[in-house]
């Protein structure tokens, strides 16, 4: 008989009508022949109002009262909920984390889920019981109770489905769907059918508010298909799988990250660890950074930027404090004012002209662009809080996204065309001997032959970067990592991108007309440089992966050139000399993560 996990997130368990029509979606998919587990958040607004209390009786209170605290506010959700069942006629048992079986680590507020025990689910569900699980919440090895971080309870339902063997993992929301952006800032956004685990991931991570990003993590690593839909309908949501919606169009969708700060560590010394002595001590921090910018140094020293959230901007700003003198830097400036804003596309790496349409998009809502950092299946900017909704409506109608494609498959389609699901008696035997929250990497790999130009004292104003890329693209030069960062006290800021070695004089060539026509102050150039890159599943949330490839590049004296960092990929621009030395060491220090993946 085949199982179905279904989540019901607040807002679908709001009042009693909704906690109603949660039942009875339950008890239909019962009746269609399936064995049922349900997924349940806290009641609406139920866990601020806890917060609330929280912080009148504390300024400061303990995280693990804080857990012990908004824990009960699913408890409420999944005993109702199995009430209401049981009073439209079938069969219901409530269970808190613990009772289910989920094992955590115990970060209190952001714990992660080590194993989860599937023997009472398993027996309840043999006894003819849809099982209603509390979202959100697991025990650790002292039996304290723990919650996952908001948005939770995703995490909770998709691994669940995966140590059951779910044929699916159905997300209920007051949405129908996942959308090229989020509706209630562009009404013309665009359900899609089908959206990828990567792209979703990226998606996730930028605070698209559909799907928590480590359930996303979850259903990659262990290839569960989850089907967002409304709670309210019964339409067809999106199915969230290995395949993309289409295989032509660049970008599948838009996000803003609106509450982001950005951190400058000026006049770093440009030798190999201090990188290390930086990101190891954020990272300690359990904080995760994201859009790190670290150019190319002028006079021995070099400025590095990146992102966190702005929640965490004041633990950064005092972790960098106790740091600086170690790392010799001369300053830290910050700005709290900025926004996000990305794009995503799992084609995007075989088309040559996104960053540039991007860019141009920008520039003609003349919106200015602060930090600029790219992977292979997304671009992000840095822009001014104030101009970040005008920023996402540029872009979104740029790359037509209100449009659906003409080759757009339905999830019927990808099915018939795929087959079965893969092995699940084998993908199930090492959920059991896998930590499953633990660094699962898919790959270190390394990419030569590769040039790096850079240009300092590029004007901080809209339209520069746009000019450049469009430029470099009619020249017929294919460009990989692209980074922005700040390059001195004048407010200009510095571009730098690399490219094959076998275009770098076609590159110089457009770089110098370029730098003559905006008034730039140089350029430099690099060649006999390789990309290392660890490739892997939830890399920002595993804040120590940055922090393991930037001990062994130090040990071995290497000196990183750019950075680049991803949900999925984190690249490392450095000198040819000793990366095949670098990338073997790299291999022994991630081997358990390597073998986990290869499991």
């Amino acid at each position: 008989m085949s199982l179905i996990v279904q989540k019901f997130g607040g807002t679908s368990v709001a009042d009693v009508e909704k906690i109603r029509a949660a039942a009875r979606k339950a008890i239909r998919a019962q009746q269609q022949g399936h064995r049922v587990v349900m997924v349940v958040s806290a009641m609406g607004k139920n866990t601020d109002v806890l917060l609330k209390l929280a912080s009148d009786v504390s300024p400061n209170p303990p995280a693990r009262e804080m857990d012990m605290l908004v824990s009960t506010g699913e408890q409420v959700s999944v005993a109702l909920v199995a009430m209401a069942i049981d009073a439209l006629g079938s069969k219901a048992v409530s269970l808190t984390g613990g009772q289910i079986g989920m094992k955590t680590d115990d970060s209190f507020s952001k714990a992660r889920i080590q194993s989860i025990s599937t023997e009472r689910i398993e027996r309840l569900l043999d006894e003819g019981n849809i099982v209603v699980a509390a979202g959100f919440q697991g025990i650790d090895d002292d039996l304290n109770i723990t919650t996952l971080g908001r948005g939770g309870s995703d995490t909770t339902a998709v691994a669940l489905a995966s140590v059951l063997g779910a044929d699916a993992c159905e997300i209920y929301t007051d949405v129908d769907g996942v959308y090229t952006t989020d509706p209630r800032l562009l009404p013309e956004a665009r359900r899609v059918d089908v959206i990828s685990y990567d792209e979703m991931l990226e998606l996730a991570s930028l605070g698209s508010g559909v799907m928590h990003n480590r359930s996303i993590e979850f259903a990659k690593k262990f290839n569960v298909p989850i089907h967002v839909r409304s709670s309210f309908s019964d339409m067809q949501g999106t199915m969230i799988v290995t395949e993309t919606e289409s295989q032509t169009a660049s970008v599948c969708g838009a996000a803003m990250t609106p509450n982001e700060a950005r951190v400058t560590v000026l006049g770093v010394p440009d030798v190999p660890g201090k990188s290390l002595q930086i990101f190891s001590a954020i990272a300690a921090q359990k904080i995760a950074v994201d859009m790190v910018v670290q150019d190319i140094g002028l006079q021995g020293r070099a400025d590095i930027s990146f992102t966190v959230r702005e929640e965490d901007l004041q633990t950064t700003l005092k972790t960098l404090k106790e740091v600086l003198p170690e790392v010799g830097a001369h300053a830290v400036t910050y700005d709290d004012q900025v926004s996000k804003v990305s794009v995503v596309g799992g084609n995007m790496a075989k088309q040559t002209n996104v960053a540039s349409t991007m860019f141009r998009a920008l520039a003609d809502a003349n919106v200015n662009i602060q930090m600029i950092t790219t992977s292979e299946i997304k671009i992000s900017t840095l822009v001014p809080r104030s101009q970040a909704d005008a920023a996402l409506r540029a872009v979104h109608h740029a790359f037509t996204l209100h449009e659906k494609p003409e080759d757009a498959k339905s999830w019927d389609q990808i099915r018939s065309e795929r087959g079965n699901r893969a092995d699940v008696d084998a993908l199930i035997s090492r959920l059991q001997a896998d930590v499953l929250e633990a660094l699962t990497l898919t790959g270190i790999s390394l990419t030569k032959s590769q040039a790096r130009v850079t240009l300092h004292g590029v004007p901080d104003k809209p339209g520069i970067a746009a000019d450049i890329f469009e430029t470099i693209g009619e020249a017929g030069v294919f460009v990989d990592m692209i980074v922005q960062g700040y390059d001195g006290e004048d407010g200009s800021t510095s571009i730098s991108f690399t490219i094959h070695q076998d275009a770098i004089e076609r590159s110089l060539e457009v770089t110098h007309q370029v730098c003559k026509k905006h008034g730039m102050r140089d350029f430099q150039s690099g060649t006999d440089i390789s990309k290392i890159t660890v490739s892997g599943i939830g890399l920002r949330s595993h804040t120590q992966v940055g922090t393991i490839l930037f001990k062994q590049l130090a040990d071995l004296g290497i000196n990183i050139e750019m950075i680049g960092t991803s949900e999925l990929q984190v690249n490392a621009v450095v000198a040819t000399e000793k990366v095949e030395a670098a990338t073997e060491r790299l291999k022994k220090a991630f081997a358990a993560s390597l073998e986990s993946a290869a499991g």
